[in-house]
């Protein structure tokens, strides 16, 4: 581990200046402050600047480049490939900045870098408003948006960063910088699915939408040995889906938690889950034929509240479970019979239950979107496989990284091998998937920018773009 030397007085101008805290080994917050949510992530910062303000970030950008330190940033640390931490380095905390306002008026919601989807939802459902982002609540905002945003409300109003409005950013020199439509246009067309490769973003603009507290949620689940045809049903049944209606398709286990029969806990199941963001009746009308694809073991769909479908993965997804995952994505432009088969078959045998096999329907207004406006790849896929796999014994470990990974090299034959990038692992081909994933001329337009906002690559532990020349 590369253990760099910082002379005392150095370090104690630095921690003296910053309105936060500054841990580091040996200090009582040291274990909690250096884990992150993927138990498989296991890495010892030289220190931990957690920041109340920009103001801090910017110390601590200028910090780490004085005294040539590697720099990982984290915000709510969800990251799988856990790019929120590293080894001998200088982890730039945001999750003290949480701080979320909505303007009702606008439409526009304003919120700090740290912050989670929870504390958006927290902030904006009191008004009956929303913004779209993700599908687990204690997921940061930050890292979620700068690589597209998957939501429930996919394809009604687009990915996360297809709501963004601007962004407050410290660059490599530690300048603040503004960017959206009317200014540093390049950088805000980078942000919007690049990563964060240039710089660290303090503060996020999105627009709110006024949807109400109430959503409709599609959630009949299935006997496994029935998920071949529910899987063909399910993607006829996406053919002429509205863009109200977003929906996953996934294999999973029912997990052993109270809001399912404990008769049910552990059982393999298919659900074609969704969430309709709409009137009722259409809703109803809509989701019907999803629910009668055989006879359910369990069918919690219905009106419920938006916040409660944001949270409804929470309890599986946390960080307090130690779970080791590993996992990855792929863009499909057609799901076919024998790549249902394939799919099924995988489901069948999966390393633990916990692992979970989903297929999401993209279009709608995500699919919209021209690849011009947005750095985003992949937009204009019809589908997009997620393979979760996730396991408690870290024995298991190198089998279930090679499951996933034969897995995926089975059914990324016939596709342009894009990936949804935010569900890249630390040991996947980067370079190789974003090129893929983005295309020749945005990833070439990617380099240039990240070239002109962070030509050594300080900012390196992401989704990295190596800057141009």
């Amino acid at each position: 581990m590369y253990k760099p030397s910082i002379n005392e007085e150095t370090l104690a101008a630095f921690t003296t200046n910053l309105a936060g805290t500054c841990i580091a080994s040996g200090n009582a917050d040291y274990e909690d402050a250096r884990a992150v949510w993927n138990a498989s992530i296991d890495k010892f910062p030289l220190l931990i600047a957690r920041c109340k303000g920009v103001a801090d970030v910017i110390r601590s950008v200028n910090f780490a480049r004085e005294n040539k330190l590697l720099v990982a940033v984290r915000g709510g640390a969800h990251n799988v490939a856990g790019n929120a931490t590293c080894d001998g380095g200088l982890v730039i905390d945001l999750s003290a900045m949480t701080a979320v306002h909505t303007d009702i008026v606008n439409c526009i919601v304003r919120a700090e870098g740290g912050a989670t989807i929870r504390d958006v939802d927290r902030e904006t459902q009191i008004f009956g408003m929303a913004v779209p982002l993700g599908i687990v609540s204690e997921t940061g905002i930050g890292g979620l948006t700068l690589c597209g945003g998957h939501n429930w409300m996919n394809r009604l109003h687009g990915f996360a960063c297809d709501n963004l409005l601007s962004v407050d950013l410290v660059t490599a020199k530690g300048e603040l910088v503004h960017a959206s439509k009317d200014e540093n246009t390049d950088l805000f067309w980078a942000v919007r699915g690049g990563g964060g490769n240039f710089g660290i973003v303090t503060s996020f603009e999105y627009t709110a939408h006024p949807i109400g507290n109430m959503v409709t949620l599609c959630a009949p689940f299935y006997p496994i040995e029935e998920a071949a045809g529910v899987y063909r049903a399910w993607r006829d049944h996406m053919t002429d889906a509205p863009d109200a209606f977003t929906g996953n398709c996934m294999i999973w286990s029912i997990p052993a938690h109270e809001g399912f029969p404990s008769e049910l806990h552990g059982r393999a199941v298919v659900a074609p889950t969704g969430v309709y963001t709409g009137p009722l009746d259409k809703a109803e009308a809509f989701i019907q034929p999803l629910r009668e694809l055989g006879t359910p073991l369990l069918d919690i769909s219905g009106p419920i509240p938006y916040e409660a479908v944001q949270q409804a993965f929470d309890p599986h997804f946390s960080s307090d479970k130690k779970r080791h995952n590993y996992w990855k994505s792929l863009f499909r432009d057609d799901l076919t019979d024998e790549t249902i088969d394939k799919i099924v078959d995988r489901g069948m045998n999966r390393p633990n239950p916990w692992t979970l096999i989903s297929i999401r329907n993209l279009g709608g207004a995500a699919g919209r979107i021209t690849p011009e406006s947005t750095a985003l790849g992949g937009r204009d896929a019809k589908f997009m496989l997620s393979i979760d796999t996730s396991w408690t014994d870290p024995k298991q470990s190198e089998s279930a990284i090679a499951w996933t990974n034969s897995f995926w090299n089975e059914v990324r034959q016939g596709t342009r091998g894009s990936a949804y990038l935010n569900f890249l692992s630390d040991d996947d081909d980067h370079d190789a998937l974003m090129s893929a994933s983005y295309g020749t001329a945005s990833y070439s337009r990617l380099k240039r920018v990240k070239a002109k906002y962070d030509p050594d690559n300080f900012f390196s532990l992401n989704q990295n773009i190596k800057p141009a020349g």
